[in-house]
């Protein structure tokens, strides 16, 4: 019996080959080659587009999960927050917008505190977070704005552009020695 040459670097006759090593191109079962990807149903492997489509899809999902999840850690701190205000003697008071362009402030429905100086960041009764910025036009001013809430953050102000970023909390622990009344 002769030997190849993978069989005459291990001292081994052909067609036996070393523990452990598999021939040129084989993978262990239920293991893919290096290089290669999984197939589709149709048998085709999925194309680049396909694959970075399924990469953004899943970076998406844990985008949206992570923003979940802050949301609701930042809303159980503002409950906690909001039984300590009232428990301190603070009490709500309505909530004006402020018109994105322009001077004064808009009437909205809204009861609870002002998170910032600037009177632009609020929380209602109900621990929902808003931004209070509204249209300044005539008919917003007469009827009054309704403003929707967003999702609390755990750090206030985080890529905005003038840099003033705060602690949740510590922002909330300011505002319970320091209200901002308007």
């Amino acid at each position: 019996m002769g030997m190849s040459a993978q069989g005459e670097r291990h001292g081994m006759p052909q067609g036996e080959m070393p523990q452990g090593e598999l021939p040129h191109g084989e993978a262990p079962q239920g293991e893919m080659p290096r290089g290669e990807v999984p197939e589709d149903r149709r048998g085709d492997p999925p194309s680049w587009s396909q694959q970075r489509a399924a990469v953004i899809a899943a970076q998406e999902q844990a985008l949206k999960h992570a923003r979940r999840t802050e949301h609701e850690k930042a809303t159980a701190i503002l409950r906690e927050y909001i039984e300590r205000f009232e428990s301190a003697g603070i009490a709500p008071r309505p909530l004006r917008a402020l018109p994105y362009k322009g001077s004064g402030t808009i009437r909205t429905p809204l009861h609870g505190w002002y998170l910032k100086q600037d009177r632009t960041i609020g929380i209602d009764t109900e621990a929902r977070y808003y931004i209070l910025r509204a249209d300044g036009g005539l008919l917003t001013r007469l009827r009054g704005a309704e403003i929707e809430p967003v999702d609390a953050p755990l750090v206030v102000g985080r890529g905005g552009r003038d840099g003033e970023t705060f602690d949740l909390r510590e922002l909330l622990e300011m505002r319970l020695t320091d209200p901002v009344f308007a």
